[in-house]
């Protein structure tokens, strides 16, 4: 009787376990919800919200890039990517007076009007265009070096609970220049009521570089779609820097080859310098002579196809 009554409890408690252990651990709830998730109506219910946030990002992309196209590059517009704080006026009055400058020395040290006329074309519209380029470069070549960094403040801010538009404000006050006149403007932008994507399309516009490109699109996106912004530009941050390093790779590799472009290039020049040293009479029939002077315009511009041909091949983009 003991051994039954034993054996009965051993079953009785067994059947309770079976029983009741599914209602106190939730296994029973947990495999109704899967059930629930599997069936035809939650998976159309997914598909659809998965197409919807495609729908979204794609949209986002396509109003990125339809505000980006179409625009003309505007006198101002290359002053405020050269970061030069002079009006249109000024520097027009400024190109004005150098061209009149070179005019005047060309004239005075060649007596030809259409030398004069030459300088005076470079002076006035060349030297102007060249220098807003050079300073364009030299400031986003600066601004690429400096925007890694920036983004790696918004990352750690946001994910230390720090707003946006408080990130930017840090940058604007604490980061080194170009990135800090750059943010500041987006911050002002923002202060009148100007989005933040537009604001950044507007940087975009003054910087005009891929970088910048990739960081206006994923703060458009988040601001559209939504998303962990924090790992979206902790991987654009990344992504940058490994650009940044392949670039300098590439330029490595190929300075070589610039060099000996260079060297073929300012070959011809060399030996008809040292040839006019030893001998001047010979040389001097390239300009004193019809025949010469159809050399010296045929050799100049198979010279010069030459040249564009090797910087092609040797120039990347990134």
């Amino acid at each position: 009787m003991p051994l039954a009554a034993g054996l009965a409890a051993v079953a009785a408690g067994a059947v309770a376990w079976v029983v009741l252990t599914p209602l106190l651990t939730g296994e029973k709830r947990a495999a109704q919800r899967r059930k629930a998730m599997s069936s035809p109506s939650q998976q159309v219910i997914a598909r659809v919200t998965s197409t919807t946030r495609r729908e979204q990002v794609a949209k986002s992309l396509k109003e990125v890039e339809a505000k980006k196209t179409g625009a003309r590059v505007s006198l101002e517009l290359k002053i405020a990517r050269a970061g030069l704080t002079v009006s249109k006026g000024r520097f027009q009055t400024l190109a004005v007076l150098l061209g009149l400058v070179a005019g005047l020395l060309g004239l005075t040290v060649t007596g030809s009007p259409l030398a004069a006329l030459a300088a005076l074309f470079a002076g006035g519209f060349g030297l102007p265009l060249w220098f807003l380029a050079f300073c364009r470069k030299r400031r986003i070549a600066r601004f690429i070096a400096e925007l890694p960094t920036a983004i790696d403040i918004i990352t750690r801010g946001i994910r230390a609970g720090i707003p946006l538009s408080d990130c930017f404000r840090i940058i604007s006050r604490e980061a080194e220049e170009p990135i800090r006149s750059e943010f500041r403007m987006v911050v002002e932008s923002q202060t009148l009521g100007v989005s933040l994507g537009d604001a950044l399309l507007k940087m975009y516009e003054r910087v005009p570089v891929s970088d910048v490109n990739f960081f206006a699109i994923v703060i458009g996106i988040q601001a559209k779609a939504g998303g962990n912004l924090s790992e979206a530009l902790s991987n654009l941050s990344r992504v940058l820097r490994e650009r940044k390093k392949m670039a300098a790779k590439i330029q490595a590799m190929s300075m070589e080859a610039k060099a000996s472009g260079g060297i073929i290039a300012a070959l011809p020049f060399i030996v008809a310098l040292l040839t006019y040293f030893a001998s001047p009479d010979y040389v001097s029939l390239l300009w004193t002579t019809d025949m010469g002077r159809v050399a010296l315009v045929g050799s100049a511009i198979w010279m010069s196809l030459g040249v564009f041909t090797m910087k092609k091949m040797i120039s990347f983009d990134f």
